[in-house]
Order: C-alpha cells, then sequence, then structure tokens
C-alpha cells in the first residue's frame, strides 16, 4: 500500500517539477541546472549557496521559486553594521496599559520564515554570519532563556560575489560545510543574453500561479527520505569521496599533491541524498552513479582544500574534482 502510494507521489513530483520549470521559464531565462539544483536541495532539506556575480538575476530567481512554491520569503541584506538580532528577532519591553505591568515580548527576526535569502553572507562579522548559521542547523532561535520553532519548510539561500572580497569575512570551512551545495552561476551564454536583453524590462509581470503548495513540500521531502538506493551506488559515493583526502589509501598520487584537506562523511551523506532527490525529480524511482556523478562539484568545491602546489599550477578545485571523475 505504502509503495502504491509513494510510487504516486513520486509522479506528483515529477509533474510538479517539470510545471515549476516551465513556470519559473517565464521570468528566468535559462539557468535550469541552478533551478534544478535548488530544488534539489530543498526537497533534500539542504541549504544552498549561491555564488555569483552581480546582475545574474540571483534574487530574481529566488524570489519567483517563493512565489511559485507557496512559501514565505524574506530577503536579509548583510552588511559590516547587522547585528545578530536584526537576523533573529528582538525583545522589547512593552507596557500593558490596564494594568501598568511591564513584560518583555519578543518580536520575530526576518528569519521565521520559509524561503531566506541571505545576500552577500561574507560582509557581514562572524558574531552575526554564527546566529544565521545557528538557526539553519538547529530550525530554532533562542533568545532570553525561551526557544522559537522556525516555520517548516525552512531554506536558505545565500549568496557570495566572488569578486570585490576587500572588507568581506570568508565563511569558515566549518561553516560553509553546513551548506548542502555550493553552486557557481556563470554568465548567460550569447543566444540566452540576447534573449535577455530583448525581453521586456519594467514591465509588471504576471502573478505567477502556485505550483505547489506548502503541504505538498512537506510531503516530498519525507518522501526522499524513503527513496532506496542500490549499494554500489552508496559505495560509489563513500569512495569517491574518501579518494578526495591526501592521507587515504584510494587517493592517487595528484590528490596528495594538490589538496591540504578532503571531505568528510557529511559529503557522502549530501551526493546520496542529492541522487535521490535528482532521481526522484526525473520520474525515476531509485538512483544511479550517474546521479552522485553530476553532484560532485556542487556538493565537494566548498568542502575540499587546495594546498600551495594547485594555486601554483592554477588549478581550482572543481579542475581537481574534474579529473578525480575521469580517473
Amino acid at each position: 500500500m505504502n509503495k502504491h502510494k509513494d510510487l504516486h507521489l513520486l509522479e506528483k513530483l515529477t509533474e510538479a517539477r517539470n510545471t515549476f520549470v516551465s513556470e519559473i521559464g517565464k521570468t528566468i531565462i535559462g539557468q535550469t541546472n541552478v533551478i534544478d539544483h535548488i530544488l534539489i536541495a530543498l526537497f533534500c532539506k539542504g541549504h544552498t549557496l549561491l555564488v555569483g556575480v552581480p546582475g545574474l538575476a540571483k534574487t530574481l530567481m529566488i524570489k519567483s521559486m517563493a512565489d511559485l512554491l507557496d512559501l514565505s520569503f524574506s530577503r536579509i541584506q548583510f552588511t559590516p553594521d547587522l547585528m545578530p538580532s536584526d537576523i533573529t528577532g528582538t525583545e522589547v519591553i512593552q507596557e500593558d496599559h490596564s494594568t501598568g505591568h511591564r513584560e518583555f515580548r519578543f518580536f520575530k527576526g526576518p528569519i521565521f520564515g520559509n524561503i531566506i535569502l541571505a545576500d552577500e553572507i561574507n560582509r557581514t562579522p562572524p558574531k552575526t554570519q554564527a546566529a544565521m548559521l545557528e538557526a539553519m542547523q538547529e530550525h530554532n532561535v533562542t533568545t532570553g532563556g525561551k526557544t522559537y520553532e522556525l516555520d517548516e519548510p525552512f531554506f536558505v539561500l545565500a549568496t557570495q560575489n566572488p569578486i570585490e572580497q576587500e572588507g568581506t569575512y570568508p565563511l569558515p570551512e566549518a561553516q560553509l560545510d553546513r551548506f548542502m551545495f555550493n553552486i557557481k552561476i556563470d554568465s548567460p551564454p550569447r543566444a540566452e543574453e540576447v534573449n535577455i536583453v530583448q525581453s521586456p524590462t519594467g514591465q509588471t509581470a504576471s502573478t505567477p500561479q502556485k505550483v505547489i503548495s506548502h503541504e505538498d513540500i512537506l510531503l516530498y521531502q519525507d518522501l526522499i527520505r524513503r527513496v532506496p538506493v542500490a549499494d554500489n551506488v552508496v559505495e560509489f559515493a563513500v569512495d569517491f569521496v574518501a579518494s578526495t583526502r591526501p592521507d587515504s589509501p584510494t587517493a592517487p598520487d595528484f590528490i596528495q599533491e594538490w589538496i591540504d584537506w578532503g571531505a568528510g562523511p557529511r559529503a557522502s551523506q549530501y551526493l546520496i541524498l542529492g541522487a535521490k532527490a535528482k532521481a526522484a525529480l526525473n520520474g525515476r524511482p531509485t538512483p544511479s552513479v550517474q546521479d552522485v556523478k553530476d553532484l560532485v562539484l556542487p556538493v565537494l568545491r566548498h568542502r575540499v582544500l587546495t594546498n600551495f602546489n594547485a594555486e601554483a599550477e592554477g588549478l581550482t578545485t572543481d579542475d581537481i574534482l574534474k579529473k578525480l571523475l575521469s580517473v
């Protein structure tokens, strides 16, 4: 009975994904791969870091997604003077005029939403970054000795600008590990850029139709956890992640030469979880090794640290991971 119900839910999810991509295409030209990866992270209950130069419609993409998904949307613009309470909320003394009694009342901050856009998260000091990342991990906020649960689904999309590093506070590796994906948004191909420029600007777009309801998102998140995975797919993910560690006996010579620090077990978990969601979104009941390979870059690029030798040779983490995939 449950299996039959899950297969029906899987069909619904695939249909919803296709409608979603079609609807968001009315606002966002191209970037299908990025949109797919963001959807995978959402259904895996994982958070996403988007890295791209200004002007690539990151904010518009996320706002459009929130509209289509029937979720509340909050945008937090990170600045050097942003305080933790500006994100989580603050307690204010209020007086009850009838009794004259004063008490603290908690006013919720912008973190209390479903989709949170953390814009330029590397522009705010570590103390404020830590408040954001703690909420991401715990799905709650504690203030004045009281704990407030965040709304579910709770999904953070943080952006970083790869240029203008002056005056920024790069996220430490341990905090980067909180993000399921690190997605690079590149400039669009020429044909897409021509379409973007030709598309009418300044006109009010039609109100997007809700494609996936709040309740369905929670159902799909549970469904992804139940998707079965073959042993060989799990073993491939575990072995691949192990081979990124310089001290691993299975690591090729070039890993020992170019990598300082490899990925931990959380990377293997996210590779398998992401592969489950990728298969489900494409209408397949179980993931393949290829699904895992397709997610290697977004899952691992922020979990593998290159050393001086790699930098001297002009090699990026992506270059090394691609070489490892071809071994």
